[in-house]
């Protein structure tokens, strides 16, 4: 009986070896995204804090209003502006393709892009909820143990992302997640030219709408290690977001109640 269950369990780990080796990039990708996403509709707070030198520079806080596409696809966000004062009441829009920036004082709303800048070297599509596997084919370059955020020693898988629709953010990323529970621990963003425009780590995993999420993502300059931005969430929380707080028309019109 004991040879059976030790050759039951010899099986049990090939097989499990043979799934992982099986497993494609694109896969080691969305498992990726669902920790970082929810599946449905949620809120949370957003504070982000611009450094240079190690002395903080610029500050904003937002929420940030996520509804999820029924068919596990790409989210659509809304983000009201909390502070600084001089911006508090702005609202931008993400919805498929489109990006946009209502100003209260103006009544106007103007399409901008996510690689502009908001705050530091967090730029819109930082903020805005995106799963990458739906903009982005991804390949496996191999495995790397690195360091992460919290300066721990990871085992990862290494993926090169190359944007596949217009909806992308950047035309290309590389991506380390970790092999032991799949969560995105680094990431390096790149300009068309090829020049690295930022490197993201994502740290401060905790418990947060039905997962581990990571509550801190920590923005390093791609030509300027001085220049660091962090982006920290907080007070998350199920939410029923409208379908109309969703459309341009209706920015005018929106209140959180």
């Amino acid at each position: 009986m004991s040879r059976f269950v030790a050759a039951c369990a010899i099986s049990m780990v090939l097989s499990g070896g043979q799934a992982l080796a099986a497993m494609s990039a694109q896969e080691i990708l969305k498992k990726s995204d669902a920790v970082r996403n929810p599946d449905r509709s949620f809120s949370l707070v957003t504070t982000m804090v611009s450094f240079k030198n190690g002395k903080q520079d610029e500050s904003n806080r937002m929420t940030l209003y996520s509804r999820a596409y029924p068919n596990g696809g790409q989210f659509r966000s809304l983000l009201r502006f909390i502070s600084p004062q001089r911006d508090a009441g702005k609202l931008t829009l993400k919805s498929g393709r489109d990006l946009w920036l209502f100003d209260p004082s103006s009544q106007a709303s103007v399409p901008i892009s996510p690689q502009q800048r908001l705050l530091g070297q967090a730029s819109n599509g930082d903020v805005v909820t995106a799963n990458w596997s739906t903009d982005y084919q991804a390949t496996l370059v191999g495995e790397e143990r690195i360091q992460d955020g919290d300066r721990q020693m990871r085992d990862c898988y290494r993926l090169h992302l190359v944007a596949s629709n217009p909806d992308a953010a950047y035309p290309a990323m590389e991506l380390w997640v970790d092999r032991a529970d799949f969560k995105s621990r680094k990431a390096e963003f790149y300009a068309i030219s090829g020049g690295l425009l930022k490197t993201t780590y994502y740290r401060r995993y905790e418990q947060a709408l039905g997962g581990v999420r990571p509550m801190e993502a920590v923005i390093i300059d791609g030509v300027d290690a001085n220049l660091v931005t962090v982006i920290r969430h907080q007070d998350f929380a199920w939410r029923d977001v409208p379908e109309a707080w969703l459309q341009r028309d209706y920015l005018p019109h929106f209140k959180d109640n």
